[in-house]
């Protein structure tokens, strides 16, 4: 086993060189801290086998060995397949597989046709080397584990004594009050060295154990203790609101900028993973680069974390990433918790969300409805749909739907909020064909092309929702939930978490705002528009309020980032927080700012103690 995890580790050493030639620690120590966690893990593995050899009777010997037997076969053969699966899925996400490895199986169809259209040689690979290593170990296995129950039984029983003290330490890996844990990979402040220090294995359990244990005293513990009154207090102060109630945090009363009579409709336009990268390049995103001249134009926008469920809280329900699984997917926020929905109700709004693919998917369905949604258009109310890909119905549909819902809603005078979800930039990247022309020199079904064909469907809808009575009433925000993939040497990749955003509308004057803005902002930024007085728990402000912060809150995996104008704190579990001033796209570690590191402390104890008592409302 140490030899699977240690040629693992070799491969992505040799892979990732480049990224790690220059860090600021030694890489070398790679192996020796490597070391110490595949033996965590192998030490806890030995345990079944230590306990049966040593107190099975013999009677038992023959169903102890075929046990042993196959418990090796199985156990090995997942090594053998995680080591493997840990190359693309480092490719794709920069990092160990996580929960993200185990979490999407509950969707068999669409994770196990993406794996088919995108990793054929990484599984072929895989399968090739599994099967090899069957039949060599099934060809040459003898039955050896029987001469140890000739072995009298008390002196068995002696023998586990010295072997489980010996598996203990090497599970425990320390002599000092707390056991080793997989923080004790994490060594330098080159992100990629630590990921290449860490165990699949025991990062994939970790992040199990994590989401399960999602807010416990133990897991809030590991980035540090603060009075929740201290935390509401900080956090209040950084993003500028005083609440109106001292029992909801962070609820107040926004008075509109844009006073209206009538006030307006919105449309929120989800991008799948349509980082700022793409939008710096014309020739995939020229419709966002057009309708842009003509909207208000976020050049400094920075996602929640990085997954879809992240982008959908800030843009939906206006709040930061909480520790563990998203709020999508937890029992407390099925119900009762804030969203535009819940909050427009009372103005008599129509509230819908159209996306092409299945709505059960990371329980969007589960949760749109449940916190005020009226209407669900997903994959299966799709008649005769001209094209669908692994995620679903195209884009290209997807609007045309939209456009017709809302001509027929405002036909009868109805208001409505709604949000679309888009599906294309997601692999293995699924459009239809003759829609655009593709990009020189890659493949069709690429990243570029992707981009290309979610650029054509912006446009589309823009277009078609022009020459509709419902324009000239409506706010209309296209923004990104994440980037595509965020990478990079830094502890957290600032600048992939870069995303693009427009808000558009009849009587909107163009601009560019290009201080530092988060989804929360946009949501606030957008309601301001709509022309009314609001109270809400929106964990941002409109860039026309004087209140408005020049702050963002980034999740990455376990990491929090919370930067202040160029300066930022990170939080990390388990180890001292760090902070750094963010300079040319790289963050540089400076001398703590123990103010900083404390308020991004308060975020997070925040977050999670609102989340479990109900308090985002």
């Amino acid at each position: 086993m140490i030899i699977i995890f240690f040629i693992g580790r070799v491969t992505l050493f040799i892979i990732y060189f480049e990224n790690i030639q220059n860090s600021d620690s030694s890489y070398w120590l790679s192996f020796i801290y490597g070391l110490r966690m595949d033996t965590i893990l192998v030490s806890l593995l030995l345990l079944i086998p230590l306990i049966l050899l040593s107190f099975a009777p013999k009677i038992a010997q023959n169903i102890v060995n075929i046990f042993l037997k196959y418990y090796f076969l199985v156990l090995i053969s997942i090594l053998i397949y995680i080591e493997v699966a840990t190359l693309p899925f480092i490719a794709q996400y920069d990092v160990r597989p996580n929960y993200l490895f185990i979490e999407y199986l509950e969707y068999p169809r669409e994770v196990f046709s993406m794996i088919l259209a995108e990793y054929k040689l990484e599984l072929s690979i895989a399968l090739i080397l599994i099967i090899g290593f069957i039949y060599i170990y099934l060809r040459n296995f003898k039955e050896t584990l029987n001469n140890i129950f000739e072995i009298i039984y008390w002196k068995r029983v002696l023998i586990f004594i010295p072997l489980f003290i010996l598996l203990f330490i090497g599970a425990r890996s320390s002599f000092g009050h707390r056991p080793a844990n997989i923080s004790d990979a994490i060594y330098s402040s080159n992100r990629m060295l630590n990921e290449i220090t860490k165990n699949s294995i025991h990062s994939i359990i970790d992040a199990i154990y994590v989401n399960q244990k999602h807010g416990s005293k133990s897991v809030m513990k590991s980035y540090g203790e603060m009075d929740i009154k201290e935390a509401i207090s900080r956090v209040e102060s950084r993003l500028n609101i005083k609440s109106i109630d001292t029992k909801l945090p962070l609820r107040r009363v926004e008075k509109t900028h844009f006073k209206r009579d009538k006030p307006k409709n919105l449309v929120i336009f989800i991008q799948e993973s349509y980082g700022y990268q793409f939008f710096e390049d014309k020739e995939i995103s020229p419709n966002f680069n057009r309708l842009a001249k003509s909207s208000i134009f976020f050049g400094d926008l920075y996602s929640n974390g990085t997954r879809s469920v992240r982008g959908i809280a800030g843009l939906v329900a206006g709040n930061f990433s909480i520790t563990g699984r998203g709020v999508l997917k937890r029992n407390k926020s099925q119900k009762d918790y804030f969203t535009i929905a819940k909050l427009l109700k009372p103005y008599g709004y129509y509230t819908s969300f159209i996306y092409g693919g299945e709505s059960r998917f990371d329980n969007m369905k589960g949760w749109f409805f449940g916190n005020g949604f009226d209407e669900i258009i997903d994959e299966p109310k799709f008649k005769n749909p001209s094209f669908v890909g692994t995620w679903g119905v195209c884009d290209g549909d997807v609007v045309e739907r939209a456009n017709s819902e809302y001509k027929k809603l405002y036909s009868k005078n109805q208001k409505f909020a709604s949000v679309i979800f888009s599906t294309s930039n997601h692999s293995p990247f699924d459009f239809p064909d003759n829609k655009i022309t593709l990009i020189d020199g890659v493949a069709k079904k690429s990243v570029k092309n992707a981009i290309k064909y979610a650029d054509f469907a912006i446009g589309k809808f823009i277009e078609l929702a022009q020459k509709e009575e419902y324009y000239k009433d409506t706010i209309f925000v296209v923004v990104a939930d994440h980037n595509i993939r965020v990478y990079g040497d830094d502890v957290v990749p600032i600048n992939m978490f870069h995303i693009p955003a427009m808000i558009l509308g009849t009587d909107i004057k163009p601009q560019k705002y290009l201080k530092i803005a988060t989804q929360p902002d946009i949501l606030a930024t957008a309601l301001d528009l709509m022309g009314l007085d609001l109270e809400y728990p929106i964990m941002g402000h409109s860039i026309f309020s004087d209140k408005k912060a020049n702050i963002s809150l980034m999740q990455f995996n376990r990491y929090y980032a919370l930067r202040s104008d160029n300066k930022v704190a990170i939080l990390r579990p388990n180890k001292k927080p760090l902070t750094f001033v963010y300079k040319n796209k790289h963050l540089q570690k400076i001398e703590s700012d123990n103010n900083l590191e404390r308020d991004a402390l308060a975020f997070v104890v925040s977050l999670n103690y609102m989340y479990h008592n109900r308090l985002y409302r």
